[in-house]
């Protein structure tokens, strides 16, 4: 029986994206739950393993009820829950507050592309637990002293405009430069905070690595994490802005892998993407054009270490094709 409400081609995309992107989550939720000792972040940690297994379920129902092949994604092959301890506590939350920034900016881009109601209900569904989830890492992590505040600034007491194109300037050594705004400010503050715990993340799976490829990879990531904080730090040192972001945690001397190559190679992938919207973000909406260039500049970085990272998964068979339109050319000529 034909169906009477076929996805569309984007539909099936972003519906795949995401059940890759779900399963990955789930498995190394999974992990930080065996290993946290610390009951509210068990809860929290178990909370979000519960929600996301009924839209993984959900999207297999649809899969199936539209004939769709179902992703492989993450199982629990790619979990080693007998593992020690990789990262010390704290990590977990900090990290899980960084997933749910990925999947806040997923979530508008898919729902942007669905027509189905069912799809936008999965979505929908989906927005509501990130949300809620992101803002309970949040307090959890403030309470618990982990999570740095952004730095404070004296409240505007008069509006004013921009008057002339010298607002823009900042690659002039004698010139002046005038002081980082507060949009600015809180970008590079971002940058860092999620440099740092990049950073701690990407320290651990190197540390665990066994493919030497994916190892020099990971190592690779760890130098240009330490680029982009100190970018940051220098714009922020330079109109003499205090901060202090932290990653929440340090990383054990473990060098058990808690996942598999393949997924941790995934985890990295989607960070890479989410890095690359961020940056887009800072230098657009940087009016200094010092900053601006800069973010540029690592962009292309982030970019390329990006399309490294691809050929390795490819290289290594880790990588699931995308659902693709039919090769209407090689058919005809058959």
């Amino acid at each position: 029986m034909a169906l009477t409400n076929p996805l569309s081609a984007s539909e099936v995309g972003t519906l795949w994206l995401t059940y890759e992107e779900k399963t990955l989550i789930m498995r190394i939720l999974e992990y930080f739950i065996e290993k946290s000792d610390e009951q509210e972040a068990r809860n929290l940690l178990g909370g979000l393993w519960q929600e996301l297994n009924f839209y993984v379920l959900e999207m297999e129902k649809l899969f199936e009820e539209q004939g769709i092949a179902k992703p492989i994604g993450f199982t629990k092959a790619d979990v080693n829950l007998d593992a020690p301890k990789l990262y010390d506590n704290g990590f977990d939350i900090m990290f899980l507050r960084i997933l749910k920034e990925v999947s806040m900016g997923m979530y508008t881009m898919n729902m942007n592309m669905a027509y189905n109601n069912q799809v936008m209900a999965i979505y929908e569904g989906l927005t509501v637990i990130t949300q809620k989830i992101y803002k309970l890492a949040t307090l959890y992590l403030l309470q618990k002293g982990i999570l740095s505040l952004p730095p404070k600034v004296t409240m505007p007491k008069s509006v004013e405009f921009i008057k002339n194109k010298s607002y823009m300037s900042g690659f002039n050594p004698f010139g002046h430069k005038r002081p980082l705004n507060t949009l600015e400010i809180g970008i590079l503050h971002h940058a860092i905070e999620s440099n740092n715990i990049g950073m701690q993340l990407i320290t651990g799976f190197a540390q665990c690595a066994e493919n030497k490829d994916v190892k020099r990879y990971f190592v690779k990531g760890i130098d240009l994490c330490k680029k982009q904080i100190k970018i940051a730090e220098d714009f922020l040192l330079e109109s003499d802005v205090h901060f202090s972001a932290t990653s929440g945690s340090t990383v054990t001397t473990s060098i058990v892998a808690p996942f598999s190559d393949k997924l941790m190679m995934h985890c990295i992938f989607l960070l890479n993407g989410f890095s690359i919207v961020g940056n887009s973000f800072g230098t657009f909406f940087t009016l200094r054009n010092d900053i601006s260039m800069k973010t540029t500049l690592i962009a292309k970085d982030i970019f390329l270490y990006g399309q490294e990272g691809i050929e390795i998964k490819i290289k290594h068979g880790w990588f699931e094709e995308p659902p693709q339109m039919e090769d209407r050319t090689g058919i005809i000529e058959q």
